[in-house]
């Protein structure tokens, strides 16, 4: 698996590749993961994220994501990925859509191994803006969503 680390502003976050597709996206720098990559998919990943850091809005659509989950969390993280920029959606809304529970889509945000590029940040709770898995927890989540304008 290749991996390409860059400086962001919720830290350093270094993607994950597979079979030319991006599966992992984690905070922090591993060992070995460099700052510079040969992979195109890698460099798109990134140049992606550095155009979202510094616009709010994002052109994820284009990237290939292959997140290992389950048949339900794939369903979950496909409904995520149709909330655009600086919009919400409520845990009780995609379950709704799902046939499911909340606490179930919160599950699946939460096994996410794709965050930020598979947006559950962009899922809050029905009265307040939920959880968040990333490092920073809900601190990273309010930068998230600061930055594309909905806080």
């Amino acid at each position: 698996m290749e991996t390409l680390c860059l400086k962001s502003p919720v830290g350093d976050i270094t993607l994950f590749c597979e079979d030319a597709k991006i599966v992992a996206l984690d905070w922090g720098r591993g060992v070995d993961a460099p700052r510079t990559s040969n992979n195109p998919v890698l460099n798109q990943g990134a140049e992606a994220l550095k155009a979202y850091f510094q616009t709010g809005t994002e052109a994820f659509e284009d990237l290939p994501l292959a997140p290992h989950g389950s048949p339900f969390q794939q369903r979950v993280w496909q409904q995520m990925r149709a909330i655009g920029s600086g919009q919400v959606k409520t845990y009780g809304q995609i379950a709704k859509v799902l046939t499911s529970s909340p606490r179930a889509v919160g599950n699946a945000c939460g096994a996410n191994p794709i965050p930020i590029l598979i947006p559950c940040h962009r899922i809050v709770g029905g009265s307040s803006l939920g959880g968040y898995s990333g490092d920073g927890g809900l601190d990273t989540k309010r930068t998230l969503l600061r930055l594309e304008g909905y806080l």
